[in-house]
């Protein structure tokens, strides 16, 4: 490899970190405000949570996981599994969107392709801390 080789591919790689920064904390500031929403009962989270006819403990449970998952988006060494996570509640939003309250899903599957953005963009990462947590 040449040096000119190695220049463009460090500069692409800066360019793609600073890129997956930018969509993290966009992506943070989103879920915090989905959250929040939750924890107010404001609509149409509590309209949402009604249909499904769990309970508000589910509503608060939910925001909770999204809390969790914003602080993991902006901590360098989380933020590949947070969004793993943050997908798997997006897949629940989604199905529950179309299956449950059967209206527009747009939003819950576009935050849901974001995070898988995320989490693949920060799958070096992801393994490294599973490498680190299995002792692999």
């Amino acid at each position: 490899m040449t040096a000119s080789t190695r220049t463009e591919r460090s500069a692409g790689s800066r360019i793609a970190n600073v890129s997956l920064w930018v969509l993290q904390v966009v992506m943070a500031a989103g879920f915090l405000l989905a959250a929040m929403g939750k924890f107010t009962g404001a609509e149409p989270s509590a309209g949402t949570f009604d249909a499904i006819g769990i309970g508000d403990w589910f509503r608060y449970l939910v925001g909770g996981l999204e809390v969790v998952g914003v602080v993991g988006l902006l901590v360098p060494r989380l933020a590949g599994p947070a969004a793993l996570a943050l997908s798997g509640l997006m897949v629940g939003a989604s199905l529950t969107q179309l299956i449950v309250v059967g209206s527009g899903v747009a939003l819950p599957v576009t935050m849901l392709v974001l995070s898988l953005v995320i989490a693949w963009g920060r799958r070096s990462g992801t393994a490294r801390l599973w490498a680190a947590l299995t002792r692999r």
